[in-house]
């Protein structure tokens, strides 16, 4: 049983910054991709970062140059730093991690964005 614990949400004004962690309890975090996904009540959840395994990303089109994903494998642990931060970005952050053997969700962690 992988253990997924995020952290790093919280209240920020507008402008601001955070970055969020999602750490695995597993010692083969390399292999899986990586992504942030992020959802507002009664919305469809929607993905704003992925990792590949080979490190390549790819970001929504809404946070591109403002969002960073990264990894790190020996602590088993994925990041979301976010700058420059809009109300629109209000929302629960989801990590998951996918491989061909298992998929993982995180529990996700509340970002709201307002002054």
């Amino acid at each position: 049983q992988v253990e997924i614990v995020e952290s790093g949400g919280g209240l920020v004004e507008p402008g601001g910054s955070l970055r969020l962690s999602c750490a695995a309890s597993t010692n083969i975090f390399s292999i899986y991709d990586i992504s942030w996904h992020r959802q507002v009540p009664g919305q469809q959840r929607e993905r704003v970062a992925y990792m590949h395994t080979s490190g390549r990303t790819e970001y929504a089109g809404s946070v591109e140059g403002r969002f960073t994903i990264s990894r790190d494998n020996a602590k088993a642990t994925m990041y979301l730093q976010m700058n420059s931060l809009l109300p629109n970005d209000t929302a629960a952050y989801f990590c998951y991690l996918d491989s061909i053997h298992r998929k993982l969700w995180g529990q996700g962690t509340q970002v709201t964005v307002s002054s």
